[in-house]
């Protein structure tokens, strides 16, 4: 024998209801043996709800809720069954139970009042309709079924609205009935009956629990729950889109899932299915071949996953009591917790400290108050000593919770654990985990509980695969060509790191768009942003991303806009790691520069900046990895623009000066105010970078720019007056050349930093220099040291251009996806 049941979304419609009709063919084709539970039709139990609680309010629309109600089971029965004997009778039926509903429902408005008892009466005319239209529907298809309504079986005390099962009379009265009745039983879910008669429902998930009691009572080989999704799955989907169904659980394993939200299984279900040791199957009724979950006995083996679920409690309180008065004192716990059960104040969570200084635990938000107000008042002597403080209440929290039998045999799956709550910037409120090690559960703010739910899928389900949020402010030269290149790189990122690069949100100067899901990075993506795009606002781009709160969150800033970069504090403290080739923050105030790099630290979260000097040259992090080593900076010295190398780089005596600047500028190496970069600032900024990074409190004043340009360049009205200016000091930018070339050397603009002084200029290098090589646009840097002395440590390499540029953001969005592995 086995029992099955089908829920309301399984039977939402009459399209539905045929598709479960050719399930069931096919059991009783191949002979098996079995009884089918049905809940009311989706919706249903809703809607008797509504009409009950208008007409307790003596609002008359009530009857247009329950005209509704009969009308759609009358539409079903007839797109169900032929125009004929058994659709006549299964309609006449039908209005029968319904006439009776209608003067209930009439007596609610008279005497404004639908009691607990009265609501149970009502609630059970949804399984009542349904079962008995779907048994003669059966009976059309050729399977011998037979209506039957639970509260001839199922036996109950009078708790209306949740009963308590007498379970002895139950399984007997259910084995009496079955030995008396060998058709195909349709069973009414959710109801039972009291004695004397009296209606009553058995709470939630009451339809699964039905059909585990006739399970228990016949001694069943299995349960069956046909529901909308294929299984338990590893969390809950609607919030963790990558969730897949776990293939088996043991009973314990199901019970704690369900007790942390996992609505698929409800507690009650599995305590008959678990005392007589019959499987339970959750199956999909949209895709009946799929094998589902099943729930057993059977323990899982030592070599299967630590972890098999995760689930979450949406929003719970949590209260502490605390004091020195606690301390050693027998018996605290037994009042604390004697204190909440008078008032019939369910507890979530439990923790305590080994110091006994703190009661700990998490209640329903309902229950807050009158939890606080119970344990005070049990505890208002101490309270009024001093020796217990007032109860703290934490309101807006979640519940998350890992589940699994083998976490006792696998050492550090807390640490991962927290270390995946840590890397996305989560505070973990209060931790639980009991002896059994069946579960580590954590309270959480509620606004991190989708956050955390995805990390810490990722942790113990993808812990080869990990998904980076990106939002990217930026995308002309830079920022598109960084796009293309997460392109064509994500199919090798995800076979061989592991790794997928989701752009999230992406915003230009005019437009802003957003997709949770990832934007599609083909061809298109610039009319997407142009035609589908928000107007950009910066404020609510770092709003929505903040509001988001997706795990693995990187910001990436290709601009080089101060407002942007004003934001980087707000966006570091929110645990979101930044890469970005903007300059500006980190060469403005030194107390702004120390300020970003102790949030990132403070949080936990990166903040990388490689391409502020060289592009994508190696330079920050080659000095970094010195420092760390113990390498001590003697001095640094660099070609550190590319657009000053390509300029000094071909000034070779045969072109004139002014002709190598605007082609320069037309090559677009240089601002489109070339004297940006003539003047040495923008130098003057990375070799400033540079000196903050050895740990140099540098402000942007305390550099040396010796500027080389002819009286009256910098301050021409325009760039053409600029170009003016150069053009009318030829002989003056020859004569420069020649008095170097007759040394045999070149001009480089050269930015050095030796003990705390740094300065930027012109000079002409010999042979023997290592900058008297440079060509093309490239830069160099020679970090002499300690350990390099003799010969220093040179890098050198393209210092300007999108790709090397982008190339670079995107090895730093790598190493942060690396670190949050």
């Amino acid at each position: 024998m086995k029992v099955l049941k089908f829920g309301g979304s399984s039977v939402a419609r009459p399209e539905r209801i045929l598709g479960i009709v050719d399930i069931l063919k096919d059991y009783y084709a191949s002979g098996d043996h079995f009884t089918v539970v049905f809940s009311a039709f989706g919706g249903v139990t809703d809607s008797l709800i509504e009409m009950s609680r208008l007409a307790a309010a003596g609002d008359d629309r009530y009857g247009e809720a329950f005209q509704a109600f009969a009308d759609r089971h009358q539409e079903a029965i007839t797109a169900l069954l032929p125009e004929g004997a058994l659709r006549k009778e299964t309609s006449t039926k039908m209005r029968k139970s319904h006439d009776v509903l209608k003067n209930l429902l009439y007596g609610i408005f008279l005497v404004r009042e639908a009691s607990p008892r009265t609501m149970d009466y009502v609630l059970s005319f949804g399984e009542r309709s349904s079962s008995y239209i779907i048994s003669q529907v059966l009976q059309q298809a050729g399977i011998p079924a037979e209506y039957l309504d639970a509260r001839k079986i199922i036996r109950t005390d009078k708790t209306f609205g949740s009963a308590k099962v007498n379970f002895d009379k139950s399984y007997e009265q259910i084995r009496d009935y079955y030995a008396e009745h060998s058709k195909v039983q349709v069973v009414t879910g959710f109801v039972a009956s009291a004695k004397g008669g009296l209606t009553t429902t058995l709470g939630r998930g009451g339809s699964d629990y039905t059909a585990s009691l006739i399970a228990a009572g016949l001694k069943a080989d299995a349960i069956e729950i046909w529901t909308d999704v294929s299984g338990v799955l590893t969390a809950d989907p609607r919030r963790v889109k990558k969730a897949f169904t776990i293939p088996r659980l043991t009973y314990a394993e199901a019970m704690e899932m369900s007790h942390f939200g996992a609505k698929v299984i409800y507690p009650p279900t599995l305590m008959p299915a678990l005392h007589s040791r019959i499987p339970l199957y959750i199956k999909n009724t949209f895709d009946p071949s799929f094998p589902g979950t099943k729930v057993s006995e059977e323990s899982s083996s030592e070599d299967e996953a630590a972890v098999r679920g995760i689930s979450s409690i949406n929003n719970v309180a949590l209260l502490t009591l605390s004091g020195s008065g606690l301390f050693g004192v027998p018996g605290i716990s037994a009042r604390l917790f004697g204190a909440l059960a008078q008032k019939s104040v369910n507890i979530i969570l439990i923790t305590q400290g080994s110091s006994e200084h703190a009661i700990s635990f998490a209640v329903q938000p309902s229950d807050s108050d009158l939890a606080k107000k119970a344990v005070e008042e049990a505890f208002a002597y101490e309270i009024d000593r001093g020796v217990v403080n007032a109860v703290k209440m934490e309101r807006d929290l979640s519940v998350v919770a890992i589940i699994g039998e083998n976490m006792r045999y696998q050492p550090g799956v807390s640490g991962r654990l927290f270390q995946a709550l840590g890397k996305n910037g989560i505070n973990a409120v209060a931790i639980a985990q009991g002896s059994s090690e069946l579960n580590v559960s954590v309270v959480i703010p509620k606004e991190d509980e989708n956050k955390a739910l995805n990390a810490l899928h990722e942790a113990f389900f993808l812990s080869d695969y990990k998904t980076l949020h990106l939002f990217i402010v930026g995308v002309g030269l830079i920022g598109s060509t960084l796009l293309e290149q997460i392109r064509n790189q994500n199919d090798y990122l995800r076979s061989k790191l592991g790794m997928e690069v989701k752009v999230v949100g992406m915003a230009n100067s005019r437009k802003m768009i957003f997709d949770e899901e990832g934007l599609e990075l083909d061809t298109n993506w610039k009319d997407q942003l142009m035609t589908k795009g928000d107007d950009a606002d910066l404020a609510v781009f770092i709003g929505r991303m903040r509001d988001l709160n997706l795990s693995n969150s990187i910001f990436v800033d290709n601009t080089a806009n101060d407002k942007i970069a004003g934001y980087y504090a707000g966006i570091l403290d929110e645990s979101i790691s930044i890469s970005t080739p903007n300059k500006v923050a980190n060469s403005s105030s030194y107390l702004q520069y120390q300020r970003l790099k102790s949030i990132a630290a403070k949080r936990g979260v990166q903040f990388h900046y490689e391409t502020n000097v060289g592009a994508g040259l190696p330079i920050i992090s080659t000095l970094q990895d010195l420092l760390d080593s113990g390498d001590q900076i003697r001095k640094i010295e660099g070609v550190l623009s590319g657009s000053l190398s390509f300029i000094f780089n071909n000034f070779d005596g045969t072109r004139p000066f002014h002709e190598i600047v605007r082609e320069a500028k037309e090559k677009g190496f240089t601002e489109p105010d070339p004297r940006i970069d003539l003047s040495g600032k923008d130098v003057g900024r990375k070799i400033l970078i540079l000196a903050r990074e050895t740990g140099i409190s540098m402000e942007t004043e305390h550099i040396e720019l010796k500027g080389f340009l002819p009286e009256g360049a910098m301050d021409a009205p325009s760039v053409d007056d600029f170009f003016s200016v150069l053009e009318e000091n030829t002989d003056y930018f020859t004569k420069l050349y020649a008095s170097a070339a007759e040394e045999g050397k070149v001009l480089r603009m050269i930015a050095t930093l030796e003990g705390e002084q740094a300065s930027v200029g012109v000079q002409a290098v010999g042979p023997d220099n290592p900058f008297h090589g440079l060509s093309g646009s490239d830069n160099m840097v020679v970090f002499t040291t300690d350990r390099y002395n003799e010969r220093p440590l040179v890098v050198r390499g393209p210092g300007a251009g999108a790709e090397v540029t982008a190339a670079g953001v995107f090895a730093e969005i790598i190493k942060i996806g690396k670190f949050l592995s």
